[in-house]
This record gives structure tokens, sequence and C-alpha cells, in this order.
């Protein structure tokens, strides 16, 4: 395989951090970027090239492109990785809290995108991944902007691939299940800061905690979702869409199967909503 060139967003722990260390691994020139460069400290003593990006910044998007386009690095593969999870019942979300959702999860992908493909489109060549979700397809109670989120980075991707294949750039989206992470940790703190004592659910908020670790309910390891996920990369012509980890088909196939009213059932049963109509 020749030297190929990953750029990886959102690199300081979990899904992240397993790419840019499996994509090392197998030879890849491996860019890992995360806001915080301390996160990034044992991916670089691997020897892999690490970089502060805070992929909300158009002004740091700009500063990396142009240091690798200095280095002589030309972007092979995009992961659009960064995001995170906001849980909350939509009744208690503010707008602005949608916004920091989409601006981070959605937004940045068009940001970091935008800024690789005019390389790509010249040298008729490369491959743009995104990492949506299961939670994409079906949604779950207390998690509407995250699932909302991922939706639309479903659509954007679809979009993308046809607009691009006459250039010869796939695309690719991703959709994981349960995968093991600090994801849980970190939709678990920005819950804490969303849940109000006089919601209409503060009852239940146990629940709406809950919902923030479910993905890390029988999780598949990071490192195994890397693995497949680099197997696809080395094929030459990923899918694409791609499924892995726990729940990554079933969910779907419940989506697609169960009428509404038993699918609505089958959802908000663990989430104790039924508790409210008592």
């Amino acid at each position: 395989m020749s030297k190929k060139t990953v750029l990886i967003t959102g690199c300081s722990s979990g899904i992240g951090a397993a790419l840019a260390r499996e994509c090392h691994r197998q030879g890849y020139a491996v860019i890992a970027t995360a806001r915080s460069p301390e996160t990034l400290v044992s991916l670089s003593e691997l020897g892999v090239a690490c970089y502060r990006l805070d992929v909300n910044e158009s002004a740091e998007v700009e500063s990396l492109l142009g240091t690798l386009a200095q280095k002589g690095q030309e972007v092979d593969f995009l992961i659009n990785n960064a995001g995170f999870g906001t849980m909350a019942a939509m009744a208690d979300l503010e707008v602005e809290g949608l916004e920091a959702q989409f601006r981070t999860n959605v937004f940045s992908i068009l940001r970091v995108t935008n800024a690789v493909v005019p390389g790509m489109i010249a040298r008729k060549s490369g491959c743009i991944i995104n990492i949506g979700s299961v939670s994409g397809i079906l949604t779950s109670p207390f998690a509407g902007a995250y699932c909302a989120s991922k939706a639309a980075v479903h659509s954007l991707s679809e979009a993308y691939r046809m607009e691009l294949a006459p250039f010869g750039i796939s695309v690719v989206t991703v959709q994981p299940g349960a995968i093991a992470s600090s994801f849980g940790d970190n939709a678990g703190a920005v819950t804490e800061d969303l849940i109000r004592q006089d919601s209409a659910y503060s009852s239940i908020e146990s629940a709406i905690r809950r919902r923030a670790r479910a993905s890390q309910e029988r999780p598949t390891s990071a490192e195994e979702f890397a693995r497949i996920l680099c197997r696809h990369m080395n094929s030459g012509k990923p899918p694409a869409v791609i499924r892995i980890g726990n729940g990554s088909w079933l969910l779907p196939l419940l989506a697609r199967l169960l009428p509404t009213r038993l699918l609505d059932f089958v959802r908000s049963k663990p989430f104790e909503l039924s508790k409210l109509s008592d």
C-alpha cells in the first residue's frame, strides 16, 4: 500500500484515537487532530503527527491545511469524527443548545470537507468518511438533538457522495452502534448542565442520565471498530454505508419493520415515560 495521508478529527479519545492508532499501524501518514492538544500526547509518542484543531473555527482549519500544503502533504482520506451528544427533553432545550449540537456535529463537516475537497477534485481522487450514528436512523427519547444532528450528517453525506462522484471522490457514511468510548461520560456532563428542576420530566431525570450513557451498554471496542473501518479503507472501494458495532444492524431493521406505535413503545419504555401519565 502506498503511503497515503489520513486526516482525522476528534482524536482525543474513543473512535478517533483508535482510528489514528490503527491507521498509523497500517502505514498511513496520519494527521491526528483535537481541540485540546494535550489529549494527543500518547499518539504523538507513537510517531503520529498531531495538531490542534477546533473544527468550529474556520481560521484553524485553514491554518492546518496551509501547514500540510507547506509540507507537501495532500489529504487522501478525511475522517470527520469530531462530535458530542446533547441529551435532554426537547421541551427543555434552548435554541442555543441545538445550535451548539449542530455546530460541532454538522456544520464542522461542511467546514473541514470543503477545505480539502478542492485538492481532491484537482487530483480526481480522495475519500471522505463521515462518522454518523445508528441514532440518526432511529431516534430515541431525550436524544432528539443528537439524533437530528446525525440524521443531518447522513443526508449531507448522500449529497456529497452524488456530487463528488464525477471527480473520482468517494464519500462514505459510517453508522456505528454502541462503541466503547468516553462519549457517555461527555454526554453525561452536558446533560447535567441541561437538567432543570422545574422540568416536566424532573421526576424521571434518572432516565435522562441513563440515555446519556446508553451508548456504552455492551459496546464494541473502539479498536475493533478501527480495524473494520481500516479494512474497508484498504479495499480501495469502500461501500457507501458502513455499519459497525453492537446494534448497528438491529436498530435500523426495527425502524424499517415495526409499525410506528409499536416502535414508539419500544423506544419509550426504557426511559420511563409512561410514569408521567400516571
